[in-house]
């Protein structure tokens, strides 16, 4: 088969391009081909592309990409010009411009839509107007046309249902998964406190993901401040690029006089993250919503206990292996579960153990790849 992802394949975007690596790695060393199609802003960072894949750049068009989403008239153009070629066209996300071009161009190609947890009840409501604008459009339209809607897990399902209204026929649940031979051999320790000046003793609290408050980090932020007296040690890393809360936290950490305590160090990429996972003692992550969090998933496979909710995308599986430490959405108790992690050993080697087994049991990247390369098979068109 010949399959054309069409995504934002930045480093900015974080787990869908995470995704897309891993799934196309997979699927080149079963024999099919993969195009990467990828709106982008002049200075974003691409992210790697699997040897023998191709990536191609689409310039997004202003002012119009301002107020719509990744539109792209050079993304438009490529697809009139080569969707016919592909047997599986597969948009990552909705309410931007990638997710309806395909619509477009008359064609006949199977069309694959992943969700990546854009409606959840949070995340319908971040900028509603639009979105029901959106909707009204054409976005419920397109979703029911879809030849395969690919949902993380049961709390998405019933997302779609709440969206639509009714179930469609077309959608299946299909988890996502990742390399964990990547994550075998991580750098050795000590690396990352010493490019941070930290020492041996600092314990770390990695934060790993877009400052959004949909991260949680108007809990996170004032939970490590409730804890951070008990603990003297504990130091808070948030890694990750701006995306609309970077100036509250700031003035967060200047109003509580947090500077040596909690450290802000941008979005950390290839080495530099497995480096971060390699020093980490917990992983924090009390997202309100989340598609299905690859950053949580890459903690768990670098055995680093984490401090999570239940809405990173695979609650229902965390619970089944009591695979972390589940926080209600609540300050005291992200700031409880980081107590409880940093000051019970056991506790947290239980949780890194478990953890691991349930990735390589559920989440790695040999099956969940077939899982879907089964479903593009039944509705490619012949």
């Amino acid at each position: 088969m010949k399959i054309l992802n069409i995504c934002a394949y930045t480093w900015a975007i974080g787990g869908p391009a995470r995704i897309i690596y891993d799934h196309t790695t997979e699927v080149l060393r079963q024999g099919h081909q993969v195009d990467i199609l990828s709106p982008m802003t002049p200075g974003e960072k691409s992210y790697p592309v699997p040897a023998g894949a191709r990536l191609i750049e689409c310039k997004r068009s202003k002012p119009v990409s301002k107020f719509f989403n990744e539109f792209s008239v050079e993304l438009y153009s490529y697809l009139k010009q080569h969707l016919s070629e592909y047997d599986i066209v597969h948009m990552h996300g909705i309410w931007h411009f990638g997710s309806l071009a395909p619509f477009l161009v008359p064609n006949h190609v199977a069309k694959v839509i992943t969700i990546h947890g854009l409606l959840d009840r949070w995340a319908i409501d971040h900028s509603k107007w639009k979105k029901k604008i959106v909707s009204t459009l054409y976005q419920k339209r397109l979703l029911g046309k879809a030849d395969l809607i690919q949902i993380n897990n049961t709390d998405e399902e019933q997302d779609v249902l709440h969206y639509l209204g009714y179930r469609p026929k077309n959608m299946v649940i299909v988890p996502n998964g990742m390399k964990v031979s990547d994550y075998a051999n991580l750098p050795d320790k000590g690396i990352f406190r010493k490019k941070q000046g930290l020492s041996d003793t600092h314990q770390i609290v990695l934060f790993m993901g877009r400052l959004n408050i949909k991260k949680g980090l108007d809990l996170l932020l004032p939970g490590f401040e409730k804890i951070h007296k008990e603990v003297p040690e504990a130091i808070l890393i948030l890694a990750g690029p701006d995306d609309g809360y970077k100036e509250e936290t700031e003035n967060f950490i200047r109003k509580h006089q947090l500077a040596d305590r909690i450290r802000m160090v941008g979005m950390l990429t290839d080495g530099d993250k497995k480096e971060a996972f390699s020093d980490a003692n917990l992983f924090v992550l009390p997202s309100y919503s989340e598609g299905f969090s690859i950053a949580v998933l890459e903690a768990m496979t670098c055995k680093v206990p984490t401090v999570v909710s239940d809405r990173v995308g695979f609650g229902d599986y965390i619970k089944k292996y009591h695979a972390a430490h589940l926080t209600p959405l609540t300050i005291d108790g992200v700031a409880e579960g980081i107590l409880k992690i940093l000051q019970q050993p056991s506790y947290a080697n239980e949780l890194r153990k478990r953890a691991y087994t349930m990735v390589t049991e559920n989440f790695d990247i040999s099956v969940v790849a077939n899982q879907l390369l089964e479903e593009y098979k039944k509705i490619k068109k012949t």
